[in-house]
């Protein structure tokens, strides 16, 4: 396995482990914090998506799709307090667009040499000291938030799945 096919892996599982936790929510769930002050599964899902892009741009400038208008600015630090429904997108549209960012990280990674993983890249994470480095930690945002939902999940008396 090379490095290209580790990254797919890394995140084809935490694709599997989002879809399965977020599978049987509904958006009105999407809003339900786990304990007050938390962040809701609504915000998390926007704010993964858009760091996401914003790695990849680090990683890859000018490289990376856009978001929709105003997708990141709805899903900064000061937005995460809000409850209105109306602030947040939809389930299938929040799975949509982190499809698509997806799917536009994977179509940088695949162009890359093996030495672009070794690239230094800034402003992103401080223990992301590369380019490499940088990709696999989007899979690892995901996989923390998604492990914040396992406890909504139980809050709303689903069954644990793994």
């Amino acid at each position: 396995m090379d490095i290209k096919q580790a990254i797919a892996l890394n995140f084809a599982s935490a694709d599997m482990l989002v879809d399965q936790y977020l599978g049987d929510l509904t958006d009105e769930e999407l809003l339900v914090r786990p304990t007050p002050g938390a962040n809701h599964i609504a915000w998390q899902l926007g704010h993964v998506i858009a760091a996401e892009r914003y790695i990849g741009d680090k990683v890859a400038p000018g490289r990376m799709d856009e978001l929709p208008a105003g997708f990141a600015e709805r899903h900064k630090k000061n937005t995460a307090a809000s409850d209105s429904p109306a602030d947040f997108l939809g389930k299938e549209d929040y799975l949509r667009i982190g499809r698509d960012v997806r799917a536009n990280t994977l179509r940088i990674v695949e162009g890359w040499s093996p030495t672009d993983f070794d690239r230094p890249v800034d402003r992103v994470p401080p223990v992301v000291k590369t380019t490499g480095e940088a990709v696999l930690f989007i899979a690892a945002h995901w996989l923390m938030h998604a492990g914040q939902w396992a406890v909504v999940r139980r809050k709303l008396g689903r069954p644990p799945l793994f």
